[in-house]
Order: structure tokens, then sequence, then C-alpha cells
């Protein structure tokens, strides 16, 4: 799983030449303002709402995801790119001339938050939001493409999800990676690569300053290679500690790539975020993370696929992984671990998130709950909650329409009938 290898930008690797070579990736030159946060912009631009539009989407069945309420003939009122109000027609003031999208015969739920995504070019973030996840966070990239996708998003809300971007991979081995930031080329000299706590710590701050929102790091190797194995651990606690006490200096969480049971104790241990993968996780672990408010990001739309693979080592691990993880994530549920959504999509090849919703009620999650875990759930891992997630006044007019009730039938979310980003119909 995790992040394909591409090939590297051919800019000259100053600072802006990265940049413009990120950008050149993702297909966009939005990513020329990433070097430095917008001075003293709202709250509302910094979720992308700046550039939103106006429309009203009135008619069907409203599900609120936060408390389970279900209202018939709904009307959402969205206002650049801001939902003003939602609930039964009649309570709500429809602005005269406003567009309107018919929902009729139809459920509108928030738009959908993926947790866990690889996006390297515009094409890829533009289907993961028809897709349905109009907001992500990455799971990292190889050259900073996905702080390009976030100022994409930023500029043009149609175009990509509200994304929370992971930078470069915190990884022993950064491969062709050394060469996405000059900063980072001092490490190619390290024999036994990216391990110290002063390289650890390296390229949690080049991150930091390429302005990464969150950190991606990595215990176990991956499972998507046959050659590799993912029990085998490649960072210990300690290193690990060092990964999230850099990251916690500039104000931001780890997401880690774990798979063995151990690596998973020593990673949630470490302090980490959230959890990904997780095959393996134990119970000792999993009430570790409810003490202390770890999230699960189990995947498992990713493992599923494994035991697709034409590969036969990747299938059978893949067929062996995925019974084991679905009762990982049904134990984690019944003991209150917070769960979120997070498909693994990388390579060009991005499955919708309502995929995921499906894998989790296949677990054993009610079906509101496996809702949950790709809106009010996900939003809270993001720092989203005030943003994503619902349809209420305030939050982000990000909308799904659906053929079919999702309480009774998730696997609806897997198809959405239309998707609006932002106030934007697409």
């Amino acid at each position: 799983m995790c992040v394909e290898s591409i090939p590297p930008p051919s800019s000259r690797l100053t600072r802006r030449g990265v940049l413009a070579g990120a950008a050149a990736l993702a297909g966009t030159t939005a990513a020329l303002t990433a070097a430095a946060p917008r001075a003293n912009a709202s709250t509302a631009a910094r979720e992308g709402r700046r550039s939103g539009g106006d429309l009203v989407v009135e008619g069907g069945t409203l599900l609120d995801p936060a408390t389970g309420e279900v209202t018939e003939d709904a009307v959402v009122v969205i206002a650049d790119g801001v939902v003003r109000s939602a609930g039964r027609r009649g309570k709500a003031r429809v602005p005269e001339g406003a567009e309107v999208l018919d929902a009729h015969g139809r459920w509108i739920l928030p738009g959908l938050v993926e947790a866990h995504i690889h996006l390297n070019t515009a094409a890829e973030a533009r289907d993961a939001v028809l897709l349905g996840a109009t907001s992500a966070r990455s799971g990292s990239t190889n050259f900073y493409q996905d702080i390009a996708v976030r100022e994409l998003a930023r500029e043009a809300p149609g175009q990509a999800p509200r994304l929370r971007a992971a930078g470069i991979f915190v990884t022993p081995d950064l491969g062709d990676t050394i060469l996405a930031d000059p900063e980072l080329t001092p490490l190619a000299k390290l024999r036994e690569g990216v391990r110290s706590p002063e390289a650890l710590r390296r390229v949690v701050e080049v991150n930091l300053a390429r302005g990464a929102d969150v950190i991606k790091t990595r215990v176990n190797e991956r499972a998507g290679l046959p050659e590799q194995d993912p029990l085998a651990q490649v960072y210990d606690r300690e290193q690990l500690s060092a990964v999230v006490a850099a990251a916690r200096r500039g104000g931001k969480g780890v997401l880690c790539h774990s798979y063995s049971e151990k690596g998973c104790h020593d990673a949630v241990m470490a302090g980490i975020r959230s959890l990904e993968h997780g095959a393996f996780v134990g119970e000792r672990t999993l009430h570790e993370m409810r003490r202390r408010g770890t999230y699960f990001t189990p995947t498992l739309t990713a493992i599923a696929g494994l035991a697709e693979s034409s590969d036969p080592v990747l299938a059978e691990r893949g067929r062996q992984y995925l019974p084991v993880l679905k009762r990982a994530v049904l134990a984690a549920h019944e003991l209150g671990v917070p769960l979120a959504a997070g498909t693994d999509s990388s390579g060009g090849k991005i499955k919708p998130i309502g995929r995921e919703v499906e894998l989790m009620r296949a677990a054993g999650l009610p079906a509101l709950d496996a809702i949950r875990t790709a809106t009010t759930g996900a939003a809270r891992l993001l720092g989203l909650e005030r943003t994503a997630g619902r349809l209420a006044r305030g939050f982000a007019g990000d909308v799904l329409l659906v053929d079919g009730d999702p309480l009774a039938d998730v696997t609806v979310l897997k198809k959405p009938v239309r998707v609006v980003r932002s106030g934007i119909a697409l």
C-alpha cells in the first residue's frame, strides 16, 4: 500500500523550481502560492470556501450523520460555498433567482471525507471529488504534489477535495524523493538511511517548512509489494517518538503506516495521531488507543484490493489479512476507538470512499456508524469538524445526492448521482 513511485520533476532544484515541479506534476501552477500561508486569511478562506458558489438543493431526504436525523422534503441553502440553512421545506428562506438542484426522490448527504489517499495529479484530485470525497487527507506524495493539490482546491474547489497535505513520507529509504527539496540531499550520504534522530527530524522539518498539515511515517514494510514483509518493523518506538516530537514542535500530528501487533503498539505508545492499516493491532493497543483518542484508519478497501491481485503473493496476503482486519475494526468500534474511512487509493486508480463505508458495514458496524467514519468521524480527525461531515449552518456546502436510503444500503454511496463541492454542482 501507500505511495507509488513516479518520476521526479525536471525543474532546477531551487525552492521555486521544486514548487513549480510539484505544480506541474499536479497539473496546476497553483502550488506557487504554497510556500507560505496567506497572511490573515479567514478560516473560511483557509478551508477553500472563498471560491464557492450559490445553490439551493431541494426536495430530497436529508440525513444528518451527527444526529442520525432524517428530514424529508428538505431544502439546503448554500451561499458563497457555505451552508446558510438546512432542514424541512418552509423553515428556510430561499433566495430569489437562486440556482436550484432538484433532489426529489434522492437522499441528500454531506460530501464524504477520505482520510487516506494519495493524490499526485489534478486528474486524480478531480476523480476523488466526483466519487464523493469532497474533503481528504493525503497519505503522502513523492514530490509535494499534495501541497499543490491543496492549493488547487483553494483556488478552484470543483477541481479537488479540501485537503490536508502530508508532504513526503518519513521512511528509511527516501529513494528519488531525496530530490523533492534541496534541504533533503545531505541525507543521501547516510549509509543506513533516515534512521537517526537528526535525520528523522530533518525530514519532518523540511515537510513543515514546505507547509505540510500532517506528517506521515511508517513502522512496518509495505503490504502492496510482494518482495516486502509487512510484519517486518523498520522503526522502533524511540525512532517513532522522535518523529512525533518533531511534528509536535510544529503543531502537527502523525499518521503511521503499520501492520504487526508490536509495530502498532510501538506506534501508538510513541504518540501518533492515527494508526493506518493496522491489520494485526492487538487488544492492548486498542485499549490504549481508546484512552489516548488515537484514530484507526484501517483502509479496508486497499486490503480487499490485494485479495483481487493477479500476483499470487499479494492475493494470498489480501485473503489472509482482510478477515483479520475486519475483526480488528469491529473490536475497535465496540471499544470506542474512533474510526476514519480511507481507501489508500494511489497510482492513478481512485477508489470511491463509499467502498470503504461498505466494508466498514461488512465488518459489523451499524450503517449510521459506518457512514460516520466517512463524515463526522473523519472530519474530526482532519480538524474539520466545524467545516465538513454535516450539512448545517456554517458548514461547507459540500453535498452528495444518492439513489436510495444509505441507512438501508450503504452501497449507494459508491455511486453518487451528483456531487456539489463548495456550492458548485459538478
